[in-house]
């Protein structure tokens, strides 16, 4: 077997990191030669975290943009398109919609929702760097939440199927000593009806758990729902 037979068995991730040093990369925002995200683009990331419109059951959500243009695009570089390299900006963008929300500290835990389906799935890494970022000190990343079976993907289907789909969906691992009276924070990756929010902060209530919020790296509005820009009101979450 000579060395061209070997390639194809790379894993794709080191695959990934060759082409890096071999090819110039492009800015996966506007496309120009400053990549893996130009410098114009991310300071266009980090400016427009905010507070979600409410869904019900959920915990406050603060998220770090709108699931379009910009963020989208990069977004899907980093999950779909395996650009291991956004993980770091990405990370300062949830960072930024974390420290926005107030909820940031050194006793907070970040607990991500577990992915599916993406080879890149980008919220455990992602809340990692978010964690390390703010200036009142991030708290900790714990993956807490398990699925419970198989479940089918959000994508396609409206909000009662969605609110369906997720129902029991997470179940909540061992929590550890000296974590069950902290603040507990849900990391996703994009918000739309707010249910797999709101079943994650249900798993990890009946695990004893004081889910306070939640930040998502992007929200898509949903149907009938206002979108980022539009009024919103602050609401704090009830704790049982």
């Amino acid at each position: 077997m000579d060395g061209h037979d070997l390639l194809p068995s790379l894993p794709r991730r080191l695959w990934a990191a060759l082409l890096d040093l071999l090819l110039p990369q492009s800015c996966a925002g506007c496309g120009g030669s400053s990549g893996p995200l130009c410098g114009q683009c991310r300071a266009l990331l980090e400016r427009r975290p905010h507070l979600c419109a409410p869904r019900p059951g959920c915990p406050p959500v603060w998220a770090a943009g709108p699931y379009a243009g910009l963020y989208r695009k990069v977004l899907l570089a980093y999950k779909e398109g395996g650009a291991d390299a956004l993980a770091a900006p990405l990370g300062r963008c949830l960072a930024a919609a974390y420290e926005a929300s107030g909820l940031a500290g050194p006793d907070t835990v970040l607990v991500p929702v577990p992915g599916r389906g993406p080879p890149h799935d980008p919220r455990a890494p992602v809340a990692r760097l978010a964690a390390a970022c703010p200036a009142r000190g991030g708290g900790q990343v714990l993956p807490l939440l398990r699925h419970r079976g198989r479940a089918r993907r959000q994508a396609g289907l409206d909000r009662a199927g969605r609110l369906a789909n997720r129902r029991g969906a997470f179940t909540a691992g061992r929590v550890p000593n000296g974590v069950a009276g902290a603040p507990v924070v849900v990391v996703d990756d994009v918000v739309t009806t707010g249910a797999t929010v709101a079943e994650a902060a249900r798993a990890l209530g009946e695990a004893g758990l004081r889910v306070v919020g939640a930040v998502a790296l992007t929200e898509r509005a949903a149907r009938g729902r206002p979108g980022p820009g539009r009024r919103r009101e602050r609401r704090f979450y009830p704790h049982s």
